[in-house]
């Protein structure tokens, strides 16, 4: 406490009554010392001493004045009952207009004097009820402020009259108020920054503190729209907990939570430690800033649909007693899951209850469209969604990846998730880093907040490495040994062991993931602490990479890692340095050939099918629907399948891969893995087998019999299927607010003796299969093989091609190619 109200409380307090000034310093400063009442019960303790001097203080100075229309009114925190031990005295002096102006300032200098004398701070106003409304009318903060009016003394029906014609005021101009509010809090949060972040948050005025909470208060009190309750209270009482110690340490008026205080204020609050503080003030904070993203979402919603009714009444001719508006469009973005007024909801016919992967699908599409996850769906999902079984199926797997490679749309549907704990119910080891603090000048994010953004940083990398799957995944998963004991890489390596294990990936893409977390230091502190032209520097990052596909993943997760750490962890020198090892380290590793793949041989089924398009001059066509593969088994250098496979046998002609690609894009079919070759079963021709894993975006498969007819007629030329695609995109425009990376097509030189392998890294989408065939069909180069993957949002395909001779393109010629393709593309 300050040293006048110290003073005064030790010399003055025998001498005083408990109304007085020395009684009242006295018995606050007994009350802020009681160790077994702290608190709201503290507060509201506080509040009612400061209430009976004050009002004492008034009644003697209305005795002494002759004033009798008035009414010392609290307002702000002080109204709301919530002093803490140095907030300020929030109050307003309101008078009856009748009452002569000296009069009522006589009254107010010997209220306020007083509170001078005890060296406490005081916000102040005199005015009539008409001078507060059209204060209030111009200015937000004093109609904030009023909203919590409270009477402490005087003539309670001034203060009656007032508030009800405050909240009146506030109702009625709520749709223009509403987003002035949003603008200040959004203006507050770009200078104060997130609080749930800041290793010295200012509990008040940052992003998701007690300034938010209070803004959303006034939000209810419109009655335009709510913010969810749950766990609201509960944050704002934390936050106004740790100010109360805050002050008490410090013995000022300060809202910012320093370093070199935290300890103290953890020791007061009963806590373990300064890291225990900020995990306890980091968790209120999100819980707010979340309340406070769905309130103003709902704000906004409300405010145009007031805005849309007129304009659709008078289109329509409708006068107010027409029939209601139709309701808002519904527009599907994934099996379950719909767009609904800005917003990812669940369809009317979702069963999270039967669909475990929901939630992941959920969250993958409301990404990918770059829209946020509605309240209501989030809290279904956590309320109904079943349990994943271990391992997961792979469509969790996909969608998770899909999620994770969206780019910055990824967080705010990542917060959702977590809101509701849904992320600790997926990924329990989460739990560990959530909200963990790093006392680290060059990191801006806490630990799980850093995971998520260096998943967000990978996502722009995605088209420099083979497997952006994996990427993808240890991104997220880098840092999540920060949780234990010990050193966080080697953890890490455990965890990510597990987790991969739980997630499904198979033995050989789980030992890479361990490998890159473990050692995901590696190449920034070799390239900036080693000397690169030692030949032992290079041969020791050659040994623990082994191979470039894990080279070029462990180097574009260095990079993510440090983008996400923040500004002081990336620059231009450091990204040379990294770029000269990896150059180094890849030549090393690239002394040997690389052998041909082996070629599988084609299966009884495939070769029946082939036999019978050879016969009779068209496509021929199997359906199966595809189990779940065993996650010990499969390709170590693609992840399983999904859906249905489908198996399709064409004699050989130009353009095939493109109309058949066409076709399944007009079903609505997504391919997820294929394989294309050339077979000659009966000696009369080439026949094209194509072997398809599918899955459809929403809705039933189409059946086979339609299938084979469409293929039928894009074969023969009668069916457009350009025409047929852009009909569609028409009707069912896809939003995307955040570019993907654009495609990247580059030959991979030395992959293949027989061929030239044409490799193209994309947005997966629909119909791009289609478009990448035709591209190559426009180049004029035959498709001899190919092996096309979708990895989560990325695909990852290989075209095996060779010229009109049969023989693989010349150097000039396939990197002309490839620059043609990826024009085509972009």
């Amino acid at each position: 406490m300050t040293e006048s109200v110290e003073a005064k409380a030790d010399d003055e307090s025998a001498a005083g009554t408990p109304e007085g000034p020395s009684g009242y310093a006295a018995a606050r400063l007994r009350l802020l010392n009681e160790e077994a009442r702290s608190g709201p019960p503290r507060r509201s303790a506080l509040s009612g001493l400061t209430d009976r001097w004050l009002a004492g203080l008034a009644a003697g100075a209305a005795g002494e004045t002759g004033v009798a229309g008035y009414a010392l009114v609290a307002v702000g925190g002080y109204g709301r009952g919530e002093l803490s031990p140095r907030s300020d005295l929030d109050l307003l002096l309101l008078y009856d207009s009748s009452v002569a102006k000296d009069r009522i300032s006589a009254l107010a200098d010997r209220i306020w004097y007083p509170v001078w004398d005890l060296g406490l701070d005081l916000d102040h106003s005199v005015r009539t009820a008409a001078e507060a409304r059209g204060t209030a009318a111009e200015d937000l903060k004093v109609q904030l402020g009023l909203l919590d009016a409270r009477h402490i003394a005087g003539d309670p029906s001034l203060t009656a009259s007032l508030r009800t014609a405050t909240l009146a005021d506030w109702r009625n101009q709520a749709p223009k108020r509403l987003p002035a509010l949003h603008e200040l809090c959004q203006e507050r949060a770009e200078r104060q920054g997130e609080l749930s972040y800041l290793l010295e948050p200012d509990l008040k005025e940052a992003r998701g503190g007690l300034r938010d909470a209070t803004a959303l208060r006034a939000v209810a009190a419109s009655w335009l729209a709510d913010a969810p309750r749950e766990g609201l209270e509960e944050a704002r009482t934390r936050l106004l907990d740790a100010r109360d110690a805050l002050h008490l340490v410090t013995g000022r008026a300060t809202d910012r939570l320093a370093l070199q205080e935290q300890d103290q204020v953890a020791e007061a609050l009963g806590l373990l430690d300064a890291d225990a503080l900020l995990r306890q003030v980091y968790e209120a904070a999100r819980t707010i800033g979340y309340a406070a993203d769905v309130t103003w979402r709902e704000v906004g919603r409300v405010l145009r649909s007031r805005e849309a009714r007129p304009r659709r009444r008078g289109l329509l001719g409708i006068g107010r007693s027409g029939p209601a508006a139709a309701p808002a469009e519904r527009t599907p973005l994934a099996e379950g899951v719909v767009e609904h007024e800005g917003e990812a909801v669940l369809a009317l016919a979702a069963k999270p209850e039967r669909d475990p992967v929901l939630p992941l699908r959920a969250a993958a599409a409301a990404a990918q469209a770059g829209l946020p996850l509605s309240l209501h769906a989030v809290r279904r999902l956590a309320a109904a969604a079943r349990p994943l079984p271990v391992p997961w199926p792979a469509e969790a797997r996909e969608q998770l990846l899909t999620l994770l490679g969206a780019g910055e749309a990824t967080v705010q549907v990542w917060e959702a998730l977590e809101a509701e704990g849904l992320i600790t119910r997926l990924l329990p080891d989460w739990e560990r880093v959530r909200c963990r603090p790093q006392r680290n000048a060059v990191h801006r994010w806490t630990v799980d907040r850093h995971l998520v953004e260096t998943a967000v940083r990978a996502s722009g990398l995605t088209r420099r490495v083979g497997r952006p799957d994996l990427l993808l995944m240890a991104a997220l998963l880098h840092d999540i040994g920060k949780g234990w004991p010990g050193d966080h890489s080697e953890a890490g390596e455990v965890i990510a062991r597990d987790v991969a294990t739980r997630i499904g990936f198979n033995p050989a893409d789980v030992e890479t993931l361990a490998l890159l977390v473990r050692h995901h230091l590696l190449l920034i502190e070799t390239a900036t602490r080693r000397d690169l032209d030692d030949p032992v520097t290079v041969k020791g990052v050659a040994d623990v990479v082994r191979d470039n596909g894990t080279l070029e993943l462990l180097h574009a997760l260095t990079e993510a890692d440090a983008l996400a750490t923040g500004p002081a962890a990336w620059s231009n020198w450091r990204a040379s340095l990294l770029a000269d090892l990896v150059k180094r380290v890849a030549e090393l590793l690239a002394g040997g050939e690389v052998p041909e793949p082996a070629t599988a041989e084609p299966t009884a089924e495939e070769e029946r099918l082939a036999v019978e398009a050879a016969r009779t001059g068209g496509p021929v066509l199997a359906l199966h629907a595809h189990a779940e593969p065993d996650p010990e088994g499969g390709d170590e250098n693609t992840p399983e399948g999904l859906g249905v496979e489908l198996l399709l046998a064409v004699p050989d002609r130009p353009g095939l891969l493109a109309q058949a690609a066409g076709v399944l894009a007009l079903h609505r079919l997504t391919v997820r893995a294929a394989d294309l070759r050339s077979v000659d079963p009966i000696g009369e021709g080439p026949v094209t087998l194509l072997s398809w894993r599918v899955a459809a975006e929403y809705g039933a498969l189409p059946e086979a019999a339609r299938l084979r007819a469409d293929l039928g007629r894009a074969f023969d030329g009668s069916l457009d299927i350009e025409a047929r695609l852009a009909e569609r995109e028409a009707a069912y425009p896809r939003r995307r607010t955040l570019a993907a990376p654009p495609p990247r097509v580059t030959v991979a030189a030395g992959s293949s003796q027989v061929a030239t392998v044409i490799e193209i890294r994309a947005q997966d989408a629909p119909g791009l299969l289609h478009r990448i065939g035709y591209a190559l069909a426009a180049t004029g180069v035959n498709v001899r093989s190919a092996r096309i993957s979708t990895l989560g949002a990325n695909a990852v395909d290989a075209f095996y091609v060779v010229g009109a001779d049969g023989a693989p393109l010349g150097e000039v010629r396939a990197a002309e190619v490839a620059r043609e393709v990826e024009r085509a593309l972009r």
